[in-house]
């Protein structure tokens, strides 16, 4: 059995503070949040690596470091809450709620909802929140939020994300057609106005609903 604690540490170490991201809460989210409960169980040795792994229903969980670089990029903190598009098998909900007093972790495939609900329960994550619907609608009920992070790829960002988010919050996920050239995007809503600012290079899978793209391009 692999010693996991040591290798959640080294991840932390040498993926995240080794490359430049040093906020002490996020690195502590990190080292508490056990990444071999959110991979396929086959995968489950390869939890740490630097790389995305599969999870259910045919889709992945994504490198570390990048959800690391998002959750950095969009200054989450206490005292918020934050709603991130794509639970997937939960992880990333999992690290923010770590942070954040209150998650809202929206999902469009009724399998990887129930896991990720079943997982928060397992952890005893009970500011998380994971809920099954179209993640381009958000989760209005909850708004307005302090952070939105999409984990998927969108032709544009979608209007009611930016209707949800709170006056002074930001907004972080990647734009891009599938299969081609995505860039993450940050934007911040200053006086009813949105600053939008263009970061890293990645690649996603596509941002799949009423606001994102068709079905039928997964």
């Amino acid at each position: 059995m692999p010693d996991f604690a040591a290798l959640r540490e080294r991840m932390v170490v040498e993926q995240i503070a080794g490359r430049g991201l040093i906020d002490a809460r996020l690195l502590d989210a990190f080292r508490e949040v056990p990444r071999e409960f959110f991979v396929a169980p086959d995968f489950a040795v390869e939890a740490y690596d630097d790389k995305p792994l599969p999870i259910e229903a045919g889709q992945t969980i994504s490198q570390p470091y990048i959800v690391a670089f998002m959750i950095d990029a969009a200054r989450v903190r206490p005292g918020q809450r934050v709603l991130e598009v794509g639970a997937g098998s939960g992880y990333a909900a999992a690290l923010l709620g770590r942070i954040a007093d209150e998650v809202v972790a929206i999902e469009r495939h009724p399998e990887l909802a129930r896991l990720a609900r079943e997982r928060m329960e397992r952890l005893g994550y009970r500011n998380v929140r994971i809920v099954e619907g179209d993640g381009t609608l958000g989760f209005a009920e909850a708004a307005p939020y302090g952070a939105i992070l999409a984990a998927a790829a969108g032709r544009h960002v979608p209007e009611a994300l930016l209707d949800q988010l709170a006056e002074g919050g930001i907004l972080v996920m990647p734009l891009g057609s599938p299969g081609g050239a995505q860039r993450l995007v940050r934007v911040r809503r200053r006086g009813g106005r949105f600053e939008r600012e263009e970061m890293d290079a990645v690649r996603f899978v596509p941002l799949i609903g009423e606001q994102g793209w068709p079905e039928e391009r997964e």
